[in-house]
């Protein structure tokens, strides 16, 4: 499978009912990427991992879907031979969490956000890809939860976990390493691709903004991002040219939607014309983007 095309095939695979295990993973390999001293970016099937290397722990950022986990350890131990102590899931979906099982079974003690465990602990709709996914096995529950934020200790690395409200979903979680000045964002960012908003669960695309925002005001011109999708790394400018493009569409979004125009006149007015050449180009073309928001933004009764 060529690189380009397994962000698309990743969130097929979560959001249009296609089951992991029907997946062919076999050809997909982990490329990691040293982002800073005892800091790594892991890419494989599904979102991009963070892997924090201290003294006498590892800390790892998500881990991609079951089949994958061979691979992630694989990885992991190419790196260091230090046990993974802790999982950090920056929010419920599949691409992120569908490893949490195999690594709890091998003691790693997995975390997120309330809202995540709830998520998991039972059936989700995502409305937008009319997709009902089914609850996690106990096994793959979080086994601790926190509300607004936790920090970690990795020897010589804080490991600060920021929960970010009504963003990509409700439970997201940034991951802040303050000593080499790099942050995770999770979902948050999609970078080079229009992100998913899951409405459904939490999500807006006004709180995927804000968001980034704040990314943005935590961050300095040397900050480097390990984004959920895309790059493995990325700049704060690259970031900024994100928190445009969303905050240039919601903005055109809300002001249609508040002078009642319906789903076609929106289409049509093509809100998001000057930014599909670079963020057009993935998994949700610009016009299926479009109807996800406007159906996510507009009244009940008008959103059809």
């Amino acid at each position: 499978m060529h690189r380009t095309a397994l962000i698309p095939a990743a969130l097929a695979a979560l959001l249009l009912a296609t089951p992991a295990a029907a997946q062919d993973f076999s050809k997909i390999e982990i490329e990691t990427t040293k982002v800073a001293e005892g800091v790594y970016a892991l890419k494989g099937a599904g979102g991009n991992l963070g892997l924090v290397v201290g003294a006498d722990r590892a800390f790892l950022i998500d881990d991609q879907y079951a089949p994958m986990v061979p691979k992630i350890r694989a990885a992991v131990a190419a790196i260091t031979d230090k046990p993974v102590s802790f999982v950090l899931n920056t929010h419920w979906h599949g691409d992120h969490t569908g490893g949490n099982e195999a690594f709890a079974e091998a003691g790693t003690l997995v975390v997120a956000h309330d809202n995540v465990r709830t998520r998991l602990s039972s059936d989700q709709v995502m409305a937008a890809f009319d997709r009902t996914v089914p609850a996690a096995p106990k096994g793959a529950l979080p086994v601790i939860t926190f509300n607004d934020q936790v920090t970690f200790h990795v020897g010589g690395h804080t490991v600060r976990t920021i929960h970010i409200p009504s963003a990509h979903t409700d439970g997201d979680a940034i991951v802040h390493l303050p000593e080499t000045n790099v942050i995770h964002t999770g979902d948050l960012v999609f970078y080079g691709l229009y992100p998913v908003v899951d409405y459904s669960n939490g999500g807006s695309l006004k709180g995927m903004a804000d968001a980034t925002a704040k990314l943005m005001e935590m961050s300095n011109e040397d900050t480097r991002f390990i984004p959920g999708h895309g790059p493995a790394v990325i700049t704060r400018r690259q970031l900024a040219e994100y928190l445009q493009m969303l905050r240039v569409v919601h903005a055109r979004l809300e002001t249609l939607i508040g002078e009642g125009k319906t789903l076609e006149e929106v289409l049509a007015a093509k809100p998001t014309a000057e930014f599909d050449a670079q963020w057009g180009q993935g998994f949700l073309p610009p016009d299926r983007w479009v109807r996800i928001n406007y159906q996510g933004m507009a009244p009940a009764g008008d959103a059809k």
